[in-house]
């Protein structure tokens, strides 16, 4: 995912001379060819997210489209009132890319882990907010949202589902990857693969699901939601994000603005900090998110 993202930006950065790219001191292995193809629109700020956020809405404010790179919680969270202020009160064209979302720092603990950066983004105002599953989407987030003057966050996983790469994406969007009859299942970012599990149980228990990817948070494809709903479809959500403030969020919304009852069962990170150590998937189950 992260070599889709840079190897993405650098043939936009090779057409483009307003790209620029930050980093936290962070990309290494990843992002070093193209500090040296376009040293002179690269910076590493060192460990200060405040800064290099403030920096990137400066530059932005001089006309140059600016993408900032670090640790999902870091770039998000150490930074918040920079990107409050200006990047978004400002709305200035700056992208955040935050890698490692949701448990993929699993064995590092609660401090890396990025279970609340979806839903703190959402909040904010003038802000996008996208969560691909794959590197099809994600190639088609850096490209589309390039073409935008928004203020932009892009949540990164590490892992990546190449079973639906032949069906296309459109940003702002829903993707369905097979259609169902009764029941549907949501996801967003990259736990592709324990959508594909659930969705196979469901089918055990003789239920014909829909298996959808949903990798925009904000705008999300109410026209889609509010089809299920009208269509009596029952709805799972799952993603690595806090209950509060991410995609379960999101559909309650609105399904509550329709008026009409569905059963809506989340599957999402508890409301707690996660005291256990170990790999991603490890996390996954001891947090009812994992089905394998």
């Amino acid at each position: 995912m992260r070599k889709t993202f840079i190897n993405t930006l650098t043939n936009i950065a090779r057409k483009d001379k307003n790209i620029w790219l930050l980093t936290a001191d962070m990309g290494f292995s990843v992002l070093e060819n193209f500090f040296q193809e376009f040293s002179d629109r690269t910076i590493n700020t060192g460990i200060a997210e405040q800064n290099a956020m403030a920096i990137a809405a400066g530059l932005a404010l001089a006309g140059k489209k600016v993408y900032v790179y670090s640790i999902a919680p870091f770039v998000t969270l150490r930074c918040l009132e920079q990107i409050k202020n200006d990047v978004c009160y400002m709305n200035t064209d700056v992208k955040i890319i935050g890698i490692g979302g949701g448990l993929c720092y699993g064995s590092a603990g609660a401090t890396h882990h990025s279970i609340e950066d979806i839903g703190v983004m959402r909040v904010l105002p003038n802000i996008k907010v996208y969560a691909p599953m794959d590197t099809l989407e994600l190639k088609g987030i850096i490209e589309q949202t390039y073409l935008t003057k928004s203020p932009t966050y892009i949540r990164i996983g590490n892992k990546t589902c190449e079973n639906f790469t032949e069906i296309p994406f459109n940003i702002d969007k829903a993707r369905v990857l097979f259609s169902g009859e009764d029941s549907a299942i949501i996801f967003t970012g990259d736990i592709a693969d324990q959508a594909l599990i659930f969705a196979e149980q469901l089918r055990n228990k003789n239920k014909k699901p829909y298996l959808i990817s949903m990798p925009s948070l904000k705008p999300i494809d109410e026209e889609l939601i509010k089809y299920l709903v009208g269509k009596n479809i029952e709805i799972y959500s799952l993603e690595e994000h806090n209950i509060y403030g991410g995609l379960a969020s999101a559909l309650s919304e609105i399904i509550a603005q329709t008026g009409k009852v569905v059963k809506f069962t989340p599957f999402a990170v508890p409301d707690k900090f996660s005291h256990y150590v170990g790999d991603r998937n490890f996390l996954r189950k001891k947090m009812n998110i994992g089905f394998n």
